[in-house]
Formats: C-alpha cells, structure tokens, sequence
C-alpha cells in the first residue's frame, strides 16, 4: 500500500513513485503484474488522477514499469536495476551523513553505533519513540 504524507516536501508524484518502487524491491509487487490504473490509484489516494499519471510516466522513464496501449502499466521484469540505482542513492545519503558528522565533530564509533541500533530496530520492524504509526 502506498502512504502519502502532506507534510513530506517532496511533490505527491515522487512519493508515489518511492512507494511504488518499495513495493517492487519488497516483492510486494511481481514482475510483469499490472499496476492498478490512474483512475483507480487516483481515487484510492484521493489524489488528481493527473500526479498518477506523471508518476506512471517517470516510472516507464525509469525503466521501472512499461506500458501495453489500452491494457495499462506493469512492472518491468528487471528490477535488478531498480535495487542497484536504489544502492546508489542510498550511498550517496550515506556520505553526506558522514560529511554532516565529522563537521559536528562527532566520533566514528558513535555514528556506527547509531546506524547499528537503527539498522537492528528497522530489521526487527520496531518504531522509534515518536514515530508515526
């Protein structure tokens, strides 16, 4: 399922596209299975059926989906890419987290330990104190 979140900054299209994506590197979504359409999504998020259809478009630039004429989206069998462009984001976030610590002068042992504990809560499916449900 995909959760919007008003207060999140980043533009409605690109959070769907995020939760779409989750939802093929979890396996939730199958290669070759089709997503629902803009209508039914769109009405389904209570969203203008026209931020689907930007997102569905992305998607398709992304190599994440393709789309039949008349019949609608799936999700593309190579996925791999999706994981691996997902790595590389990620790597990049990684850094410049690290670049936020040493200019807060803050120990590499004690960056470790955070991502330790938060890598281990995450694994385990617990929320953090504060976070929404």
């Amino acid at each position: 399922m995909i959760v919007l979140d008003l207060k999140d900054k980043r533009p409605l299209y690109l959070q769907v596209i995020d939760g779409i994506e989750d939802l093929v590197l979890k396996g939730v979504l199958k290669p070759n299975e089709q997503l629902p359409s803009v209508r039914n999504l769109a009405m389904e998020l209570s969203i203008n059926p026209n931020t689907i259809q930007r997102a569905y478009l992305e998607l398709e630039k992304r190599g994440t989906t393709y789309s039949i004429q008349g019949k609608g989206s799936f999700i593309n069998e190579d996925f791999e890419r999706l994981t691996s462009a997902k790595k590389e984001i990620l790597l990049t976030e990684v850094d410049s987290l690290v670049e936020q610590a040493i200019t807060l002068e803050m120990k590499e042992e004690e960056l470790h330990d955070a991502i330790s504990v938060s890598y281990q809560r995450h694994q385990s499916g617990q929320k953090k104190e504060g976070d929404p449900k």
